[in-house]
């Protein structure tokens, strides 16, 4: 045999051991609805390994054709006998009764683990944060690192947006029956979360089809008076926002705890989507009097950001 024909076998056999490495496992959680396929340690040339779970609604069936709602924290969102603060969105729950009763398209949810010590790094729209200068960049990392542990790494949530669109959304569409359109991939999160779904919608207009973005930390890093972070991320999206029409955006805040800070920074991102031609069809932002930066308060709330992006 030909020595080069046999490398190209040997590394076609080694790229497909490679790929049935990635399989799914059964986690141990309590749903209300659905089943979930976990890859633990999913492998990526961009980002740490971290768990993957897929969220499938009953009756999913390999003939079908599904929506995709990627999620960030995805150790968050299922079962609250698991999670650090015992709260949970209450993904599955929700999500199935929308569908049964035909309030939403059929749809699986991607739920993206956060890597625990470098949840910031890879939030944090890393655009928006490039424009600061270095001197404050450094000191915002460095002070912020002391008092609360944000930074543990330089921020590269670039290449986690590439983690999402370039691995793992090929991994999904593979191996589910998607609708591999933007018009049927969604992104969502909370908090930081919050900041770095609306930011994969700017970066990728042509992949994702719309965000719900949910307790918004405008903030950043720190909210002070000097604070140039809020502006910075409303620069970036005055000049990146997609035009209306094929992308959708959601928002939300509360009114307690950390969300007590969000409302002024909310409403000049507010009036930069009028302005920029968004309206009811296409962009939604509310006020929830009493709700405070939890998961609790995210699940009460959670079907009308999926009914949003979701909907038939």
């Amino acid at each position: 045999m030909n020595k080069y024909l046999l490398i190209l076998i040997l590394a076609v056999v080694a790229a497909c051991k490679s790929s049935n490495s990635i399989t799914a496992g059964s986690p141990n959680l309590q749903l209300s609805a659905g089943s979930i396929d976990r890859y633990s340690k999913f492998p990526s040339e961009y980002v740490p390994p971290r768990n993957i779970d897929v969220w499938l609604p009953d009756g999913y069936t390999s003939e079908g054709k599904y929506r995709v709602l990627y999620m960030h924290d995805g150790q968050m969102l299922f079962d609250a006998g698991t999670t650090w603060n015992k709260q949970e969105w209450g993904v599955d729950e929700t999500l199935q009764r929308l569908i049964n009763e035909d309030s939403i398209a059929p749809s699986i949810v991607v739920a993206i683990w956060n890597s625990g010590e470098n949840r910031h790094a890879e939030y944090f729209p890393q655009k928006p944060f490039m424009e600061l200068s270095e001197e404050i960049g450094e000191a915002y990392v460095r002070e912020n690192g002391k008092k609360k542990g944000l930074f543990s790494n330089t921020v590269y949530s670039d290449v986690y947006l590439k983690f999402i669109v370039e691995e793992l959304k090929p991994f999904i569409d593979k191996n589910y029956p998607t609708i591999e359109g933007r018009e049927a991939t969604f992104v969502a999160g909370s908090s930081m979360g919050g900041l770095i779904s609306w930011y994969a919608v700017t970066e990728y207009p042509e992949v994702f089809g719309g965000a719900a973005a949910l307790s918004t930390h405008w903030p950043g890093i720190a909210d002070t008076e000097n604070n140039p972070v809020p502006e910075m991320f409303l620069g970036y999206l005055r000049d990146n926002v997609p035009a209306p029409g094929d992308h959708k955006f959601y928002f939300d805040y509360g009114t307690e705890t950390l969300d007590a800070l969000y409302e002024p920074h909310q409403l000049k991102v507010d009036a930069l989507m009028r302005k920029s031609g968004y309206t009811g069809e296409n962009w939604k932002s509310l006020k929830f009097q009493g709700a405070d930066h939890s998961e609790n308060s995210w699940k009460q709330r959670l079907e009308i950001p999926l009914k949003f992006l979701l909907k038939k």
